[in-house]
C-alpha cells in the first residue's frame, strides 16, 4: 500500500503544478507575458498560504475550499483560453486524484511525512 500511497501523493503534486501551469496559460492568453508570470505565482502563493500541508492560514474548512477554487479556476482559465479538452481533463484529474488522496491510508501517509519534517 505504501508504493500506491506515494504514487497518489506524487500525482497530487503533479496536479498542483498543472494548476499553476494552467494559470500561466490563461494569463498569457488574457493579458500577455506579465500575467503569464504573475498568475502562476499567485496560485503558488495562495496554495502555500491556505492549502499546503503546513499552510499558515489553512484549516479544516479553508484548505478544501481553496483547493476547489484553485483547481476550478485553473480549469476555467484553460476553458477561457480555448483549451476545452485540457480544461475538462484537468478538472476530472483533479477531482479523482484528490478524492483518492482522501483515503485514510493515504492521508495518514501524507500526515506522517509532514510531521516528520517538523
Amino acid at each position: 500500500m505504501s508504493s500506491l500511497g506515494w504514487s497518489v501523493l506524487v500525482l497530487v503534486f503533479l496536479d498542483e503544478v498543472l494548476a499553476a501551469v494552467a494559470a500561466g496559460i490563461w494569463g498569457a492568453h488574457a493579458h500577455g507575458v506579465a500575467s503569464a508570470v504573475l498568475a502562476p505565482t499567485l496560485v503558488v502563493v495562495v496554495w502555500w498560504a491556505f492549502a499546503s500541508p503546513k499552510a499558515p492560514y489553512g484549516g479544516r474548512v479553508v484548505r478544501p475550499v481553496v483547493k476547489v477554487l484553485v483547481f476550478g479556476s485553473a480549469s476555467w482559465g484553460l476553458w477561457v483560453a480555448d483549451h476545452h479538452g485540457w480544461a475538462v481533463a484537468l478538472l476530472a484529474f483533479s477531482v479523482v486524484i484528490n478524492a483518492v488522496a482522501q483515503l485514510s491510508s493515504i492521508r495518514t501517509l501524507a500526515e506522517d511525512t509532514v510531521s516528520r519534517r517538523d
